[in-house]
């Protein structure tokens, strides 16, 4: 098996000016950005895709200079201790210029962001999107623009009688760390790390931050040391890109896809297969189709004329190996989810009066028309 060499044991070689440069053809890609994974699972129970796509965004802070877009990393999770902030905390000594915070001033979030195009690593920040404030107003315009090269803020300067306005970058790799979801127009630049509460037969070494920081200094250096002679290649990159993505999700993961080719081995393969799991689009038609099937299933076991929407949907998201309990980033498909996919085909949630008293559901005669058109009798 091929071993990779430290930061410590890469070769040198001597330029004809004197100069030194790193030997990089000893530095095989493909086992830096398995030594960069392997790190981050000894911490955190992720996913073959998740960590795949982790990893590739790693490598992609250390290379944004060569991106015209970059994914922000949404770490979420249903509910608390399932290894949100951890994740963070395991990212921040390997990403480039790591920049971990819970909150700022809106004037610095800006300003820094411009002045040093830092990695962003934000804890607890959708919480802060939810309300109206100063800070939550510069975050989202941050967001919103931030994922694409050339994205701005403008703010004030000066005092007085000297003030004027300046346009400030936001373009800078971010990740962003809670429970709930972001706004639709922050989501859709997103990569969606949906993470679990471990079980026990998922064991994790425990995390201290002085020995974490200093098992992860030679893979930022060797990292650093990658992306110096990396940046002219993924410039000129242009990747295949899955079928399964839309515009948007396109953007944001070309240059891990890029990355993934230039390691070659099993990463292009990979990155292609992450990319459709965790940002693929669905087809509605075909959705349609496999959620009569389902409700057609259930009803045939039900002895109501009336089903209601709540039981309806516990039964739906109960059903193994279905998408319904993680429907939309990594969330249970809901009431009202469910009423938008079943309304364009004349199928809605009514209240009606039952032996059992009143209940919002729906009645079996209402799926009549939908299951004789579209489904196989």
């Amino acid at each position: 098996m091929t071993t990779v060499p430290t930061a410590d044991e890469i070769c040198w070689v001597e330029e004809p000016n004197g100069s030194a440069t790193t030997d990089w053809n000893a530095m095989d890609l493909t086992h830096l950005l398995g030594r960069v994974e392997e790190y981050i699972r000894r911490y955190v129970v992720l996913s073959d895709d998740q960590a795949l796509a982790v990893t590739l965004w790693v490598a992609h802070t250390h290379t944004i200079g060569a991106a015209d877009c970059t994914p922000y990393l949404h770490i979420t999770a249903a509910t608390k201790r399932a290894g949100k902030t951890r994740l963070l905390e395991v990212l921040e000594p390997i990403v480039a210029r790591p920049w971990k915070t819970d909150r700022v001033s809106a004037a610095v979030l800006v300003r820094k962001i411009d002045a040093e195009q830092p990695t962003l690593l934000l804890d607890e920040s959708d919480a802060a999107l939810r309300v109206t404030s100063e800070y939550s107003e510069a975050l989202r315009g941050l967001l919103n623009s931030g994922y694409r090269r050339g994205g701005k803020s403008s703010l004030c300067v000066g005092l007085g009688a000297n003030i004027t306005y300046r346009d400030f970058s936001t373009f800078a790799p971010k990740a962003i760390a809670g429970i709930g979801q972001l706004p639709d127009t922050v989501a859709d630049r997103s990569i969606h790390i949906v993470l679990r509460r471990r079980m026990a037969s998922e064991p994790v070494a425990r995390w201290r931050e002085r020995e974490g920081h200093a098992e992860a200094a030679p893979l930022a250096d060797d990292l650093v040391r990658w992306s110096e002679l990396a940046l002219p290649a993924l410039e000129d990159a242009r990747p295949a890109l899955p079928d399964g993505l839309d515009d948007r999700a396109t953007d944001v993961w070309e240059p891990l896809l890029a990355i993934a080719d230039r390691a070659g081995g099993a990463w292009p393969a990979g990155a292609r297969r992450a990319a459709e799991a965790l940002s693929g689009t669905v087809d509605d038609t075909d959705i349609v189709v496999e959620l009569l099937l389902d409700i057609r299933e259930i009803l045939s076991e039900a002895d109501s004329d009336v089903i209601a929407s709540k039981t309806l949907l516990e039964q739906l998201v109960a059903l193994e190996d279905r998408p319904w309990g993680e429907w939309r980033r990594g969330q249970e498909l809901t009431a009202r989810g469910l009423a938008r996919l079943l309304g364009p085909l004349g199928i809605c949630p009514n209240r009606h009066e039952t032996l059992s008293g009143r209940l919002r559901g729906y009645r079996r005669d209402a799926f009549r028309d939908a299951m004789a058109r579209y489904l196989p009798s």
